[in-house]
């Protein structure tokens, strides 16, 4: 199979029984391919998504079948520049529910619309889309997953051991989807869908689908309130989530910068490969995936597999330093993560009130400042969602 100009000769299954040698060989091979030469210090955005180009074009790749079934039909749900006035723009969040539903299938063509990969989520999930109820088009996307477990400018900030940790991450989510596609992008789009992370209808739709489960690692009841929420820039230094603060109402507090260790540069394929090598050592950590862990585990996991094949696991430092930034949810939220308190203070503010704020602090006055939004059509946008598909670029579909 060829993706983008790497081919993948692993097979998803491998037979462990028959010349474990020549496989692990293979497997090491791709390894290094994979991550030799990723350790340097990219100092762009552009010197970024070129690191990101591969797994980009492995996730384009399995949507090209979806692209070409249904990508006429959900490009209508993208906007001409010429279809929205700024001044009328009523953001509404629309919950995903089912991968294989009309929602579920215009989140994941979005998705392709993003300059990096956009990660699937991890463990216990929440997808909104973000739709302009003027016009019924798509403004950007919403998604809560697991925050990782272990994230060390996250536990300083917050301030809790080891042991509140562990009781209370359940209390958190990470915003692992968060931005506005074209042409919102262009009127500063992705600071209004951002800002609606601290909406009531979020914290609402978190305790109805969360409320009264017991913890996968604890095994007891929790009822966990949404309380914080955290995310990460995609491209170093963010300028959507830097000074993005509507007073009173969110604030996304900068707690540093993780310490530039990784994954994305592994396939899938070659990832599950890995875990063959981990599973043939009879490691656990080819199976043993748990709430909290996310990230985390898959990239530990392959730091034990670069181990058994004998490779420098530094060399899985990209040196991509991503800024972390957290949302407070409630007033209380340092105090319910410390167990000072157990009920949170009630989300104040509706999607409609925050999205009016915002409108108002960033989108109208960049649409007053500049018009290159008011050009973009969905011809753009089709030519955005095919240019990593090489079976449909011009000559070839």
């Amino acid at each position: 199979m060829s993706i983008v100009g790497v081919t993948m000769t692993i097979p998803l299954e491998m037979d462990l029984g028959q010349e474990n040698t020549t496989v692990f060989a293979d497997v090491r091979s791709q390894l290094l391919t994979a991550l030799n030469g990723s350790n340097g210090a990219p100092g762009t955005k552009d010197a970024i998504r070129l690191l990101h180009a591969r797994q980009r074009g492995e996730r384009a790749f399995a949507e090209e079948s979806l692209v070409r079934a249904k990508g006429a039909k959900l490009l209508s749900f993208f906007a001409d520049g010429t279809e929205i006035d700024p001044q009328r723009i009523r953001p509404r969040l629309v919950q995903v529910t089912r991968p294989e539903s009309l929602e579920g299938f215009l989140f994941r063509i979005a998705t392709l619309l993003w300059s990096v990969p956009v990660s699937r989520g991890y463990g216990r999930r929440l997808r909104f889309i973000v739709i302009d109820d003027q016009n019924s088009k798509v403004i950007g996307l919403l998604a809560l997953g697991d925050p990782v477990f272990n994230l060390a400018c996250r536990d300083s900030w917050i301030g809790w051991n080891a042991e509140q940790r562990r009781e209370r991450l359940s209390f958190m989510m990470d915003a692992y989807v968060l931005g506005a596609v074209p042409p919102y992008s262009d009127l500063l789009g992705g600071k209004l869908v951002g800002s609606l992370v601290a909406a009531r209808e979020i914290e609402e739709t978190f305790r109805l689908r969360y409320g009264g489960r017991k913890g996968i690692i604890s095994g007891r009841a929790k009822n966990p309130h949404l309380v914080l929420v955290t995310t990460t820039s995609a491209l170093g230094r963010s300028s959507v989530y830097n000074r993005l603060r509507l007073a009173e109402m969110v604030e996304f507090r900068r707690l540093g910068a993780t310490q530039g260790w990784g994954h994305f540069l592994v396939s899938d394929d070659l990832f599950r490969a890995a875990r063959q090598v981990l599973k043939s050592h009879g490691d656990p950590y080819s199976e043993n995936y748990n709430f909290g862990q996310g990230p985390n585990w898959r990239l530990r996991a392959l730091r034990k597999a670069c181990r058994f094949l004998d490779i420098n696991d530094e060399l899985l430092r990209h040196n991509v330093r991503r800024e972390v930034y957290a949302v407070p949810i409630s007033a209380n939220w340092r105090e319910v993560l410390l167990g000072t308190e157990s009920e949170p203070a009630a989300s104040r503010y509706s999607t409609e009130e925050i999205a009016l704020a915002a409108l108002k602090r960033w989108v109208i006055p960049r649409a007053e400042r500049r018009a290159d939004w008011s050009s973009w059509t969905r011809r753009d946008t089709w030519r955005s969602l095919t240019e990593v598909l090489p079976g449909m670029r011009p000559g070839n579909s």
